[in-house]
């Protein structure tokens, strides 16, 4: 599994990956970039009188409850222990230019989004692909897509947030993991038999909860660590840009090189934010809204939310606490991944902090089960829409949590990345191809609507027309 890890994850899907977002972003004009503030103010926005299963907050809610998880506690301390300090950069850089990325895939889940026979709505890039691109090569990417989306949603969205939750609670608690993975089971089918609705509701009222209390923390402890602030800062871009650095000071003693910052920071940021797989636009497709680009708009501050608030606190958590680079004596290895955070926040807040980011991460890691589930589910759907199997995908997803929650965490990671990678392909190649779609939609937004709401004025395309 490694090998074919780390082929998926070489250079070359790097480069795929945030080249296509560059590309995305000089096309669009930088509209994302220079529409962000825009796109902030109008998360809140409400439009029950268009087409959609779930309000426009309620799917960037769904969205952020799937890309808001492990990645933002787990995910920043491995980048950070193994692609040295300046991974942070390099996920930061990432997200910069995902927010194209996640604004056009969100674009194009609505435009080409269908309603099925149960009269709720069904999109993202397989849609797109199919109705966008069209003929034999469509369907063969859309088939290709979700199949590789539903074995994602079992790893990067069921089993690697389970193992957190397990191994954080026994680490912290000593709570055995099968009972963890018990619980998570019990939860998982109570909340997720009552569909999209019910995932909506849940994730509008924990999701801003949950980062609301995480943002919080994680300022108290760097406002505490103010004084090694400056030096953490100079240590993360100078080993971001670095041929070959050896950390010092509050980067403890890690080796990392360039291209390994390059490979663990975008590796664990597109983990973090999804931006460029395609799972996001699942859940933008069943907003109510007026026009493409305003849902393209709203879902892509998820990116920002995510991973250029998020995981930029723990990562100034990790890089102010002094601990990079601890070595744990019982394995002779450095301490990561949850460990990694704890400690840090253990710098301020000391044996509560394992209280703090348990608590966050069982949060964090739940809401991304829930997400993922209605993704899983709606490629799945694409696949067969006999709606028996989805209630048994249902079931066997929610039993999965406890193989999550029993197994190594390399072995979880390793499947989760491998995933990953295989399911942004198809939809890196429909983001590409039906580029002059994005920009189209992109531009109509910009003179129909942008210019008038920056102007103060109220405007719904649903009454207009």
């Amino acid at each position: 599994m490694k090998q074919v890890n780390d082929f998926v994850w070489g250079p070359v899907m790097l480069c795929f990956l945030v080249g296509t977002g560059i590309f995305l972003t000089v096309r669009l004009k930088f509209k994302p970039w220079l529409n962000l503030p825009y796109a902030v103010k109008m998360i809140l926005t409400k439009k029950d009188n268009t087409e959609g299963d779930v309000t426009p907050f309620q799917s960037l809610m769904i969205a952020l409850s799937a890309t808001v998880g492990t990645g933002n506690i787990v995910g920043v301390a491995t980048a950070m222990v193994l692609g040295g300090p300046g991974a942070l950069v390099w996920m930061w850089i990432s997200a910069a230019f995902g927010l194209s990325t996640k604004y056009g895939e969100s674009v194009l889940a609505v435009k080409y989004r269908e309603t099925n026979e149960r009269g709720e709505m069904a999109g993202g890039p397989m849609y797109a692909m199919k109705n966008g691109i069209g003929g034999v090569a469509g369907r063969v990417l859309a088939f290709l897509f979700a199949v590789f989306a539903v074995c994602a949603s079992f790893g990067i969205g069921n089993m690697t947030q389970a193992n957190s939750i397990a191994a954080a609670f026994n680490s912290s608690f000593g709570v055995d993991p099968a009972l963890i993975g018990s619980i998570l089971v019990i939860l998982s089918m109570v909340i997720l038999f009552k569909g999209v609705r019910s995932i909506g509701a849940v994730s509008s009222v924990v999701v801003p909860a949950m980062a609301a209390f995480y943002v919080v923390m994680a300022l108290i402890v760097i406002v505490v660590n103010a004084g090694n602030l400056p030096a953490g800062i100079g240590e993360i871009f100078r080993m971001a840009f670095a041929p070959e650095a050896v950390a010092g000071g509050v980067g403890g003693s890690i080796i990392a090189s360039m291209l390994t910052a390059m490979r663990w920071g975008v590796a664990r940021g597109v983990f973090s934010n999804e931006a460029g797989l395609g799972s996001a636009p699942i859940a933008a497709a069943a907003a109510k809204t007026d026009h493409a680009s305003r849902q393209g708009y709203v879902n892509m501050t998820g990116t920002f939310f995510d991973t250029m608030i998020i995981c930029v606190l723990t990562g100034l958590v990790i890089a102010s606490s002094g601990m990079l680079g601890t070595i744990d004596p019982e394995t002779g290895k450095a301490v990561s991944g949850a460990q990694m955070t704890i400690l840090a926040f253990s710098s301020v807040f000391g044996e509560h902090a394992r209280v703090i980011v348990s608590t966050s991460l069982a949060l964090f890691a739940f809401s991304t089960i829930l997400g993922w589930e209605y993704y899983g589910e709606k490629a799945l759907e694409y696949l067969v829409s006999n709606h028996d199997i989805l209630v048994a995908y249902r079931v066997i997803f929610s039993f999965i949590t406890y193989v999550g929650a029993t197994q190594t965490l390399d072995l979880v990671w390793d499947f989760s990345d491998t995933a990953n990678g295989l399911m942004a392909i198809p939809n890196l190649i429909c983001l590409l191809w039906l580029s002059k779609d994005i920009a189209k939609e992109c531009f109509d937004y910009e003179d129909r609507v942008v210019v008038r709401e920056k102007q103060g004025e109220k405007v719904d395309l649903s009454v207009e027309g």
